[in-house]
């Protein structure tokens, strides 16, 4: 059986199971419990999303899934139904991002770290800015998605989890506080980094950036948030840029070696490696806004350079990887390769045959 593999005509063969059973004794009859996170839409309808797909397998595999086999999220049940041409939505809304609680954050220290009311017209306005940001798909949000009363929650959230609150504390996140603690260490930057995703967000350039690169972001840290993480990297994707930056630094005469560990592709792989080299864009994040990214704004780095100084936040720039990694070649002490056992019996024999 591969799981997930379920027709049309088994979906619809399992909610006639269930109109006909009632909920509870379809959920019964399969040992399942009422859907959390999806339903399923029907000809006006709604199901239990897991139970059915769960099911639809009886009808195509001969046996349906048990729920412990899968999960009733995006990954499994969810995207299966939806694969079969079905319409699923969501139960409950998806965790805040961290762009998002950036907006919010900003919001509360501007507003003298307190909370803000659902019906403060700052609230409504950044309810509807959040509505606009592309890092959640429709169908993971419900009718309240990102509402002023949530937005409104969220403020108490982060401010009573400043170090000067003195009361309890309200329901948050571990996000909550990553973020607070960036503002409180670095007020100026978090500012500008709420206002670049705000003016982004309204000048439609973020709101159609394509958040699922086939490179993981989540590899990367940028406290900035995803947004501004996602322009960054296709700012160091953009082919053009790339091909004149190289041509640049190879018409001033300079190579095409790593400005970080002056690795050379050409060098190590000849004929294969010519021409290449990745490109950072050095601009820090909080700064980088929509102005026109200049030849100066990017380095040439090779792939593991790039990676390390995306690996933490903050990250170091070319010339800081470089010096980094020039002291630890002054400090690493070299230590000999030992000798496996067959390697020093045999060292032995000669040593003894010489003697």
């Amino acid at each position: 059986m591969r799981k997930g593999l379920i027709t049309q005509g088994a979906v619809l063969k399992s909610i006639a199971e269930y109109d006909e059973l009632g909920q509870s004794a379809f959920l019964a009859k399969y040992r399942f419990s009422e859907a959390r996170s999806y339903l399923l839409l029907h000809e006006g309808r709604e199901y239990d999303s897991k139970a059915i797909a769960g099911v639809a397998h009886k009808w195509d595999h001969g046996r349906a899934l048990l729920p412990e086999e899968f999960s009733g999220g995006k990954d499994h049940a969810a995207a299966w139904l939806k694969r079969a041409g079905f319409e699923v939505k969501s139960v409950k809304n998806p965790d805040w991002a961290r762009d998002e609680i950036i907006l919010a954050c900003h919001l509360v220290m501007a507003n003298g770290r307190k909370g803000l009311d659902a019906n403060d017209p700052r609230v409504i306005e950044l309810s509807g800015l959040l509505q606009l940001m592309p890092i959640h798909a429709e169908a993971d949000r419900n009718e309240k998605f990102r509402n002023p009363n949530g937005v409104a929650r969220k403020t108490f959230d982060i401010a009573t989890r400043h170090p000067d609150y003195r009361g309890k504390p309200t329901n948050g996140g571990a996000l909550d506080v990553e973020v607070l603690h960036e503002f409180l260490a670095r007020p100026t930057e978090m500012t500008e980094v709420a206002q670049l995703i705000r003016q982004g967000i309204t000048a439609g350039d973020l709101q159609t950036l394509p958040l699922n690169d086939d490179e993981d972001l989540d590899d990367y840290s940028a406290p900035e948030g995803r947004l501004l993480m996602s322009r960054h990297r296709r700012r160091e994707r953009n082919k053009g840029l790339r091909k004149k930056k190289i041509a640049a630094v190879l018409r001033q005469g300079g190579t095409l070696a790593c400005e970080a560990c002056g690795f050379d592709f050409e060098e190590v792989y000849g004929d294969r490696g010519s021409g290449y080299i990745e490109c950072h864009h050095v601009v820090p994040l909080h700064e980088a806004g929509e102005g026109r990214t200049k030849l100066s704004d990017l380095a040439l780095i090779c792939a593991n350079c790039h990676r390390m100084i995306h690996r933490r936040a903050p990250w170091p720039t070319p010339r800081e990887l470089r010096n980094l990694i020039e002291n630890r070649r002054d400090t690493v002490v070299r230590i000999p390769v030992q000798q496996n056992a067959a390697e020093r019996g045999t060292a032995t024999k000669y040593s003894n045959h010489s003697n």
